[in-house]
Order: C-alpha cells, then structure tokens, then sequence
C-alpha cells in the first residue's frame, strides 16, 4: 500500500495522510487485511491477536528494503472486529514488547489496551448541513458554544450514554437552551477515565467507552441534523504523549 512517493514524503517529514498508510488497513473481503508499523530499531516485528492465539512469529512484518524503518505486511487470517498487537523484538539485546497500534482507529474498551481490526465505511446523509456550513461558520453568523464531557455530561441507569443516545439527548438540549455549537472534551483513545481524555494513546481512534468509530458518525451526522454547529477541539495532553490537534481533516473516523 506504501508507494515510493509516500516513503519519500514520509522521510521528509510532509505526509499529511499516514492514517491511510500506516496502520491496518482491511483488505477486499476474505482476504485479511495489510499491516504497516514504523519501527526503526526493531529487529523482528510481527502481529499477535485473537485469529493466531497471541503467539509471536506465526505472522511476521517484513521490513522495506528502503531503508525506511516501516515494516508491513498481509495477514489473510485476519476478521473484523478481532484484537491485536505488534510484537516488536529490538536488534539491541533482543528486548521484547507488545504495542497497540499507533494508527488504529479502534481500540479495546479500557482497562483492555489492543486495538482491533476495523473499517470506516459509513454512508453520511448530511448533505444540507455540509451545504450550509459556510454560512453557518461566517464572521456575522451568532456562535454559542455547549462544551461538554460525554462521559459525565448524563447517564443512563448510572452507565454512559453511547454515542448514539447522546446525539439525540444533547441535541434536544442545545435547542432547548439555545446553542449554536457543541465542542466535546477529547473522545480520543485514552486508558485512564479519569484523565477525561486528556492522557490520549490513541490518537486516530475515538475511545470505545461510548461505542464504535460509526456510531461517533452518527453523532456527528445526528446532531448537525439537528441545527448544531460542530467544533473539535485541539487537545494538549498530559502524559504519555504531545499535543494534537483533532478536527475533521486530520482524524479519519470524523473526516468530511
């Protein structure tokens, strides 16, 4: 899936689409699905998960004679939805460690850490909101902005609200109240709930506490369907990691 060109952009430090590159990628039905992992200073890497018992070696990345650091490679075994890792193997002293993919788009729900084997088709319908946001987004046009935590905002016989309940629910408020937009607190990827997102991990995959990249679509769709605005925020973490920004344009389960 990696062209010359990409590695050329990848090394130049200017590749603006490495999410459809790197990571994993399902391939036309039955046939598995295509690994890519940067890992200069790796001296084995393979992929562990649910289809081969977690076992390392069974299916090994190769790494491009490019010089690149990228390994990749195809896995037939591979259906949607299973978990898996990198088993990375370092050329110094022969350590040993398993990783969640940086460019998944879909992860385990916490305290669980792997990423799973996904796809974002989704079949927008929101054709009248994206022709009208322009004039929705203008300098003279009113902006009142709802920021909220999906998390805490309401729950459900004490359990979080999926993202398809909130639509609904958050959107009857805001016309309730009178917003114009609504800004979510980070929904990406992220171990300890308590950092309320801030302490990401996962940068290209909405956290599974709340359900599947698709029903985050939804969301979005619903609530524009709705009258409101849309805004992401760019989020500065804390720990582990550094600041990203996360909009439409630069996070796949969300771009339009």
């Amino acid at each position: 899936m990696l062209t010359d060109h990409d590695v050329y952009l990848f090394r130049e430090g200017t590749h603006s689409h490495l999410h459809s590159k790197l990571g994993c990628h399902m391939l036309e039905a039955g046939a598995g699905a295509h690994f890519a992992v940067w890992a200069p200073n790796a001296g084995e890497v393979s992929v562990i998960g649910d289809w081969n018992g977690w076992k390392a070696g069974k299916d090994s990345l190769a790494p491009r004679p490019d010089s690149s650091g990228i390994w990749e490679g195809a896995v037939p075994a591979v259906l949607r939805g299973q978990a898996y890792k990198y088993r990375i193997t370092s050329r110094v002293g022969g350590y040993a460690v398993d990783k969640a993919d940086p460019y998944g788009v879909y992860c385990e729900s916490p305290p669980a850490t792997a990423s799973r084997v996904w796809s974002l088709e989704y079949d927008w319908k929101d054709a009248a909101w994206m022709a009208a946001r322009a004039a929705r987004n203008g300098l003279d046009a009113p902006m009142s902005t709802y920021e909220l935590h999906v998390g805490s905002w309401r729950r459900k016989d004490g359990n979080f609200l999926n993202y398809r309940e909130l639509a609904h629910a958050l959107a009857d408020y805001m016309q309730e109240i009178g917003f114009t937009h609504v800004e979510l607190m980070p929904v990406t990827e992220h171990p300890f709930y308590g950092s309320w997102g801030y302490q990401t991990t996962g940068y290209f995959a909405p956290t599974s506490r709340y359900g599947t990249p698709q029903d985050l679509m939804y969301f979005v769709e619903a609530v524009g369907k709705d009258g409101a605005g849309r805004m992401y925020p760019d989020m500065e973490t804390e720990t582990p990691y550094v600041v990203v920004p996360v909009t439409r344009a630069s996070w796949p389960a969300l771009k339009r």
